[in-house]
Formats: C-alpha cells, structure tokens, sequence
C-alpha cells in the first residue's frame, strides 16, 4: 500500500512549486476521448494522462480525476474506450473538456457507435480502442486505470492530436 512506503526525501527539502509545474507540463501527451457507459448512459472525457503500458497483453494506463463521475463510471463497470483524435480535432477535443451538467451531453456534437463493448467510439475519430480494467490505483487527486485492450477499431490512419500545439496546459 503507497501510505506503507517511507519518504526518501530528506526532511527539510522544500519543493519549488514553480519548478514543478513548469517541468511536469513539459512532459508530452497526446489527446483522446475516453468514452463510458453504463446501462444506457453513456459519458465522455478528454483524457491526456495517457500512455501504452505493455506489449503482450496489450495495455494502456490512463488517469482519471477521481472526482468525476466517468471515473466512478469506469469503477463500476470496469471498461473504458480510448478514442485517438486527428491533429486538426482540436476543437471537438474542446467539447469533451469543458465540464458539463448530467452525462452523455457532449456526444451530441460527436457522432458515435457502440462498440463491441458497449462503449462509445467517435465516427470522426482516427480510431479508438476499447478496454477492460485490469488495474487501478487510487491515489491524489486521479485514478490511474490500467486496461487491457480487448477491441481496435481503425477508420483511418494520421497524425494524432497532442497537447502542446494546442496551447492548452493540463498538469504540472
């Protein structure tokens, strides 16, 4: 369990808040819409703190504010979907970032299909993954969720949406 783990960190040493955040957003990440569903609800996110974590079986790691309701979304059901966006998809990333009243509201302005899952895949997407949690950690403020990659869809292939040339920030 993380609170067993002792500090190594000397006592005394302060952090340089500034540092920090300034060092932490330069880490790249790309953009995607994490799409969950529940019953017939289905929700959706744009999600940035996520990387591929294995080869055999296939599994990507994704952070999720523990706040959130597709958070407790994903703990229930224990499935998400990773959809990857276009270079040029800034602005529907835009509409899955914004908070929003209810569930299910921003896939008004994104056509999509259920998955072999059941869980949403954008029609204007590069493509999109969808995957069973094998793995989580509750710690902070996120949730960091691993999934096992148990369908792919590919509409086309290109240049995947990344945060830095947006000129939004998220981290640090």
């Amino acid at each position: 369990m993380a609170s067993d783990i002792p500090s190594i960190a000397p006592a005394g040493i302060a952090l340089d808040g500034g540092a920090k955040k300034t060092l932490l957003r330069k880490i790249p990440h790309g953009l995607f819409i994490c799409g969950v569903a529940e019953g017939e609800a289905v929700n959706g996110f744009t999600a940035s703190w996520v990387t591929q974590g294995s080869f055999e079986p296939p599994l990507v790691v994704m952070a999720v504010r523990a706040d959130s309701t597709s958070n407790g979304m994903i703990e229930r059901s224990g499935l998400f979907s990773l959809n990857v966006l276009a270079a040029d998809q800034k602005d529907l990333a835009a509409v899955f970032f914004k908070p929003q009243q209810g569930v299910g509201g921003r896939f008004e302005a994104a056509p999509f299909q259920l998955g072999p899952l059941g869980l949403p895949i954008l029609e204007d997407a590069l493509g999109a993954v969808e995957c069973q949690v094998v793995g989580q950690v509750a710690h902070g403020d996120h949730t960091v969720f691993v999934g096992e990659v148990r369908s792919a869809v590919l509409h086309r292939d290109g240049a995947a949406l990344e945060l830095g040339p947006t000129g939004w920030q998220y981290g640090g």
